[in-house]
């Protein structure tokens, strides 16, 4: 299990957001951060703080990347053609792991991390256990047949919390996924507002 498993209501609290709209989240009943001085009258943030909040909360919402992960993504975001923001937005949602939790194989992006590492997910039939595996339009996402009655899959596909997104064609009796294009902010189901073009003035400085 990742080991960032464990701390991921801890990201919610750091940043203040339910960042992924669950039900459980400790924000939905105090907003203020953790430790003992998560009371303490937030000042405003800076430009730099404002960004650096906006790259921290994008990178959470993934499982929490390493900064080594999120900034080589970046990069190739910023070496494509188009906007950088939308093209950062659509790299990270072709993420085999990021695939996995949109189409609710399972409840948590973290467990979508953990899900593909222990070999349960096949791509167009070929099993791939890599979790930044990158899906290209028209593959075929599914759940190995041999787990498709995991408690935590039956749990997650029975689950009303979140809708899978347009730019997924989702057979929950099959538990095939199908991407069918690459998604643009707009389309992908955030629970807050993410600011790709603030992480991108953030790199722009740093």
């Amino acid at each position: 299990m990742t080991k960032r498993t464990a701390a991921k209501y801890k990201i919610d609290r750091r940043m203040g957001e339910n960042i992924w709209g669950r039900a459980k989240s400790p924000v939905n009943r105090r907003e203020y951060g953790p430790g003992q001085h998560g009371q303490r009258r937030k000042n405003k943030l800076s430009d730099f703080g404002t960004q650096l909040r906006a790259k921290q909360k994008l990178k959470g919402h993934y499982g929490d990347l390493t900064e080594k992960q999120f900034r080589r993504i970046y990069a190739e975001a910023e070496r494509v053609k188009g906007d950088t923001g939308e093209n950062l937005i659509g790299l990270l949602e072709r993420r085999l792991d990021a695939v996995v939790y949109r189409a609710k194989f399972v409840p948590t992006i973290f467990a979508a991390r953990q899900f593909v590492n222990h070999g349960h997910v096949e791509v167009n039939g070929q099993r791939v256990n890599i979790a930044s595996y990158r899906v290209k339009e028209g593959d075929v996402v599914s759940v190995r047949e041999r787990s498709r009655q995991m408690a935590l899959v039956l749990e997650a596909v029975g689950s009303a919390e979140r809708d899978v997104p347009d730019y997924l064609d989702v057979d929950t009796n099959k538990l095939t996924a199908t991407f069918v294009r690459t998604p643009a902010l707009g389309d992908v189901p955030y629970a807050v507002v993410m600011e790709p073009n603030l992480v991108v003035e953030y790199y722009a400085k740093n």
